[in-house]
């Protein structure tokens, strides 16, 4: 078997990840939300500094693709007069927040976020793994349970708040005013227990778990799709990746927030044009449809992702979900998938109820053949 490099952190704009393209630079919206000034200087930046092409990540981040590492400075620079960039690498690392996008001006989430967003930027803030997240999803039910995080804010079926540690099913009641310290208190028994783990639902599944999680929660299944939302349109991206000119016509139409399910909300818009580049209709097969970079953007793929992808669509069934990765690591999608298609040296394997790297019913399949066995 092929070893593939595992990072262990996640890229960000003071530290961008050399891809086949170029540096991938991620840019971590402050609470998750864009001005409409924001998303498109994002967009001219990426079109004048790198090759014109934006991913949403699963972690509710923009991503600007092909950057050089002669250009990276001049974009950092405009990234910062739009108040976009933290003041340390290290500050950078620490704030992986992901925010409900349905949060209203009248409930916690904002003032949450913005708090917790201090908290971790603080001096003595705990050093936390590269990858290990927060959740801030406090506007109504959960809707952010199965994204990736480590530390929850939500609310349990009274709606009242709790925090939660990832992997547990009860949490911690508390309250606004001292939601943000039990959650660095939490994040900081995590450090001290946490051994060679470095993600907490990890830990918990050794049975180490923090005390004063007696309150259960709110579990419930939420299915996001497009349409219209109480705060604006919901629209969807192939694959979680638009055109700058998709990103700067949704800015025109409000400020974004952005999701970890390949889809975006432009705020207080009932009714979006025809824009090129976004998927409306909920039942479009490309919502089902998980797939990485692949070769050649990636060094490390061993096949083409995105033309199989888009090629393979039609023979998709109407439930049918589908993860095409380029190698074993399976980054687009680390967890288990009906329909798994992952690319070897010689064509590609088909792997049923499992992961990239699984076992496969079928190897050395190509792009034909595939549709013969979806």
């Amino acid at each position: 078997m092929i070893a593939h490099e595992v990072k262990g952190w996640c890229p960000g704009a003071l530290r961008p990840m050399m891809s086949g393209d170029g540096l991938v630079v991620r840019v971590r919206p402050f609470g998750g939300r864009l001005r409409r000034a924001q998303a498109d200087g994002i967009a001219s930046l990426a079109s004048a500094h790198g090759n014109g092409l934006v991913d949403v990540s699963s972690r509710g981040n923009l991503q600007i693709r092909g950057v050089s590492p002669e250009n990276h400075p001049v974009l950092i620079e405009g990234l910062k007069l739009m108040g976009l960039i933290d003041p340390t690498p290290e500050v950078e690392s620490r704030r992986n927040i992901l925010v409900t996008p349905f949060w209203e001006p009248s409930d916690e989430t904002e003032t949450l976020a913005a708090m917790l967003t201090d908290a971790l930027a603080a001096a003595d803030a705990p050093e936390l793994p590269g990858k290990f997240g927060f959740a801030v999803d406090t506007a109504g039910a959960p809707v952010l349970q199965d994204a990736s995080s480590d530390i929850r804010l939500e609310n349990d079926a009274n709606g009242q708040l709790i925090l939660v540690a990832e992997g547990m099913t009860s949490g911690k009641r508390v309250t606004a005013a001292n939601a943000i310290a039990e959650a660095i208190a939490l994040a900081r028994w995590f450090v001290v227990n946490a051994g060679d783990v470095t993600r907490m639902k990890k830990l918990v599944a050794k049975g180490v778990v923090p005390d004063g999680a007696t309150t259960p929660r709110n579990m419930v299944r939420f299915a996001p799709a497009p349409g219209y939302t109480s705060c604006g349109a919901l629209v969807g991206l192939a694959f979680g990746q638009m055109r700058v000119e998709t990103l700067s016509t949704l800015a025109n139409h409000g400020a974004l927030r952005l999701t970890p399910w390949r889809l975006i909300l432009v705020e207080n818009t009932s009714e979006l044009p025809n824009v090129d580049g976004i998927i409306t209709d909920p039942t479009d097969p490309f919502l089902r449809i998980t797939a990485c970079t692949g070769a050649p953007s990636c060094p490390q793929a061993l096949g083409e992702t995105r033309i199989l992808s888009k090629n393979l669509a039609p023979y998709l069934g109407a439930n049918q979900t589908l993860h095409v990765s380029g190698c074993t690591k399976g980054c687009a999608n680390p967890h288990t998938a009906p329909l798994t298609v992952t690319a070897e040296a010689n064509g590609y394997a088909l792997i049923r109820d499992g992961n990239a790297g699984d076992t496969p019913e079928y190897s050395g399949l190509s792009p034909d053949d595939l549709k013969d066995h979806l």
